[in-house]
């Protein structure tokens, strides 16, 4: 795996400028060379990151030795305007489109952005996890509550929400300034888990004021977080990626993860092959690929770490797969997503959400 060349960082880079001024940096271009003579060069898009993306890859490349690939990896709401623009003008600068923002991808295909999937195997998906034969949830992870192992006390591990609430409530001092969650005005993931657990939930206005009220720290990143948590500046994360998470945790990180019982969010990240794709045909293999059983094991064991037909990974506070699978919330592939889109309720729930984490 090498860097790419700094032509084509600064093209990321560009597009991300171009995409949303106001974006967060990380942008990150990285290439993989064919294993073999190479015949073909994959270009992918992604809001995700590449450490998560590279078991992928190279599997994939395992079975197609003649593709070269290009991954680029920029911020969720700079890959919708770069790609929602590139829509306009009839040529993609990719071949795939990978985003946990789903709502992003569903609306790319809503606008006549996407191109359905040729032909092939049948997906090996549930019918939330898809949508017009044009957006793929291929891996599934859960919102999760992240905690310092060494820090927190067993008996404030909060298990669901409650909990939470309950001990922001009794111990004001010991977690001031040491609640972390995403801030939904810079991650379109963060807005989606927190626009649905508003839907979810009847006391999720009662969960931010508390969070609030302990002078929450914001970040516009799981990574970020995770980082915090792991360094003993947060205690504990509300609402970030489960597989980030447990990609820290078996690097041995100080942290625990928990699958809140009342319930837990189960988010896709969704893929696409843009209409005017350089190589429609590599982008479709590479579907085909994250689709297919054999993706579908990588994506599970090496990569994101969850599915909803697998028992949670070893360490993680969790029931079993019965109980797990009864209390998951899919957030659904479709046009449902649309919703959280619409200007008017977007302006709304985020003034609301402000106002509360604000403590107004």
């Amino acid at each position: 795996m090498t860097i790419a060349r700094p032509i084509r960082r600064a093209l990321v880079l560009a597009l991300v400028a171009a995409g949303l001024a106001a974006a967060p940096a990380r942008a990150e271009s990285v290439s993989f060379p064919a294993r073999g003579a190479q015949t073909q060069r994959l270009i992918i898009h992604a809001a995700t990151d590449v450490a998560a993306m590279t078991p992928l890859i190279r599997d994939f490349q395992a079975t197609r030795p003649g593709i070269a690939v290009d991954y680029d990896d920029l911020p969720d709401n700079a890959l919708f305007e770069a790609m929602r623009r590139a829509c306009d003008s009839g040529r993609a600068p990719a071949d795939i489109v990978i985003s946990a923002a789903v709502d992003h991808v569903v609306k790319l295909a809503n606008d006549g952005c996407a191109r359905p999937r040729a032909a092939g195997p049948a997906p090996r998906l549930p019918a939330w996890a898809q949508w017009r034969d044009e957006v793929f949830g291929f891996a599934f992870e859960p919102a999760v509550i992240v905690y310092n192992r060494t820090l927190v006390p067993p008996e404030d591990v909060p298990h669901d929400r409650p909990h939470l609430i309950e001990l922001l409530r009794a111990k004001p001092q010991a977690y001031d300034g040491r609640i972390g969650t995403t801030d939904i005005e810079r991650s379109e993931a963060g807005y989606l888990l927190a626009f649905f657990d508003a839907q979810e939930s009847s006391s999720f206005g009662r969960l931010l004021e508390r969070i609030g009220r302990a002078n929450e720290v914001l970040s516009c990143c799981t990574d970020e977080l995770l980082s915090a948590i792991e360094s003993g500046k947060v205690l504990i994360g509300y609402n970030l990626t489960g597989s980030a998470a447990y990609r820290r945790l078996r690097a041995g990180a100080p942290i625990g993860i928990v699958l809140p019982r009342d319930y837990t969010l189960m988010l896709s990240r969704a893929a696409m092959i843009p209409v005017g794709a350089p190589d429609a045909e590599a982008g479709q293999a590479f579907l085909d690929y994250l689709l297919s059983e054999r993706g579908q094991a990588v994506a599970a064991e090496q990569s994101f770490f969850f599915a909803v037909d697998r028992p949670p990974p070893p360490g993680v506070d969790a029931p079993g797969l019965e109980e797990s699978s009864s209390r998951y919330r899919p957030i659904p592939v479709g046009p449902s997503l649309l919703a959280a889109l619409d200007q008017a309720r977007r302006k709304r729930f985020l003034a609301d959400w402000r106002a509360a984490i604000d403590g107004h």
